[in-house]
């Protein structure tokens, strides 16, 4: 029969594979793709070991449709992490619709039995760009600390959600900027709403990039708020859009991180205008209960509202960075250090912000959050041996600290030599970013680097002398402080030692 023949051709090779190199099993892949009936015919019979080499050979080569609808209908994983396939090259356009149509129609099938296949254990459509480590550990690109027979990533909606149990979770991130025109999204949102009860579909982060609200406002109108996560607005928008986005977040019930950079457009409207819609905006924001993480980046309506803000928060925030904030008044920055809800912080990251007034504010903020606090950056901060002093027994009990940046400030080499001492004793502490001393600057501004590598040469007597291994880069006083977004999450990019 043919089951007896494809078990005698395939199945001898197919297990002897399993137990050898991966170089094998691609071998077995290519053989069945040359045959697509015969392979379609032999998936009830193949190792799971198999299936992701099928898959990608199935998905990227564009011609194999039907062989990417019986895999899927036949998936022996929970987790199908379609979306990292779709980023990596040579991934164009037309197979990218190939291999699209072939799961829509896959999961069209799946959905409507009430029984599904025997081998198929999909839970999970990952159409996001994530998952590599599924693709990489059974294709052998990397084996460390992977198991074959292991559990792949555990995918799930936040726990706070209530929604009706689905057969089948789709995770889609929505990504909005100048070059997307959102059909991908469009798409796929429209497919969902077509198969509702039979699935869920879940988007966990927003990133909205210099492009009109109303072509974001079009796809929120369509997809579940209390599913996203993660909102990351990087718009020219002025405060009245800004107010509008704010009724959407405050419908998304389950935001823990926000970002917001950018100065916003010029306020055309009266005072009074500007007034309600911060209002409209402060009001959404007391909706957030589980917000955990705020970044902000120069928004034209912070300045003498930080404190109204803040008082916004409903629970202990996490991470907090205040970047290219110099309007900021006196009133801000203190209501910025005595605010309760920062008193857990883990992140802490100001750049830009004048903190010469306010060396004690700072220092009490410090010692509040020693405990917990993991990554502290006061890069450009204006600050100069006098507040650096105020904060060193603070700092010195910040035992979980990893990361510490101070760059762009201005003092000399007796302070860096008191912050290398008083920071020796924290064993946590992975990388340590410091100002070129003043004595180190010509009277132009210019670096003297014969008198740097004098005084490099003496700080290394004292990094030996404390006995610690310690990864300590230097950095001038103009140099261009940047940060790079990796899924919303911030990123210090080090800077290279200037000698």
């Amino acid at each position: 029969s043919q089951q007896t023949f494809l078990q005698d051709s395939f199945l001898s090779t197919l297990k002897m594979s399993i137990r050898t190199p991966p170089t094998l099993l691609k071998l077995a892949a290519k053989r069945l793709l040359r045959d697509q009936a015969s392979a379609i015919a032999a998936l009830e019979y193949l190792p799971a070991e198999l299936f992701p080499y099928l898959f990608v050979m199935a998905y990227r080569g564009g011609r194999h449709p039907q062989l990417l609808k019986a895999l899927a209908q036949a998936w022996p994983f929970t987790v199908l992490p379609l979306g990292v396939l779709m980023q990596r090259p040579p991934d164009h356009a037309p197979t990218r619709a190939t291999g699209l149509k072939a799961m829509f129609d896959a999961l069209d099938v799946l959905l409507a039995q009430e029984v599904r296949p025997r081998r198929c254990k999909l839970r999970v459509l990952d159409l996001r760009n994530t998952g590599a480590n599924f693709w990489d550990m059974w294709l052998g690109v990397s084996t460390e600390n992977c198991s074959p027979t292991g559990p792949v990533t555990v995918h799930s909606s936040s726990p706070n959600m209530e929604h009706p149990l689905a057969p089948l979770e789709v995770f889609l991130d929505l990504n909005f900027n100048e070059r997307d025109r959102d059909k991908f999204s469009m798409h796929i949102i429209q497919w969902a709403q077509q198969k509702k009860g039979l699935l869920h579909l879940c988007c966990k982060a927003l990133r909205i990039s210099e492009v009109p609200f109303q072509r974001v406002r079009r796809v929120l109108d369509r997809v579940r708020l209390d599913c996203i996560q993660k909102v990351y607005v990087k718009c020219t928008w002025d405060l009245t859009t800004l107010g509008t986005l704010a009724l959407y977040l405050g419908q998304m019930s389950n935001l823990q991180t926000l970002f917001l950079l950018e100065e916003l457009a010029e306020e055309d409207e009266e005072e009074e205008d500007e007034e309600q819609d911060f209002s409209q905006f402060l009001s959404q924001m007391l909706r957030l209960q589980h917000l955990r993480a705020l970044y902000m980046r120069s928004p034209s309506f912070l300045p003498g509202r930080l404190d109204q803000m803040l008082r916004c928060l409903q629970t202990p925030l996490d991470k907090l960075c205040l970047t290219h904030c110099q309007q900021l008044t006196h009133s801000d920055l203190t209501h910025l250090f005595q605010c309760p809800n920062l008193r857990q912080l883990k992140i802490l990251h100001l750049f830009g912000l004048s903190l010469a007034d306010f060396s004690e504010p700072l220092r009490a903020l410090l010692e509040a959050v020693a405990s917990t606090l993991q990554d502290l950056g006061l890069d450009k901060c204006g600050m100069a041996d006098s507040q650096v002093e105020a904060i060193l027994p603070a700092l010195s009990r910040c035992h979980q600290l990893r990361f510490f940046s101070i760059s762009m400030n201005n003092f000399p080499v007796a302070t860096l030599n008191k912050l290398l001492r008083h920071t020796a004793g924290l064993r946590s502490l992975e990388f340590e970013m410091y100002p070129i001393p003043l004595e180190c600057y010509r009277t132009q501004g210019t670096v003297n680097y014969e008198r740097f590598s004098l005084i490099q040469a003496e700080l290394t007597g004292i990094l030996r002398e404390l006995g610690q291994p310690r990864t300590i880069q230097l950095a001038t006083r103009h140099l261009r402080h940047r940060k790079f977004y990796e899924d919303m999450e911030p990123v210090m990019c080090p800077c290279s030692d200037p000698a």
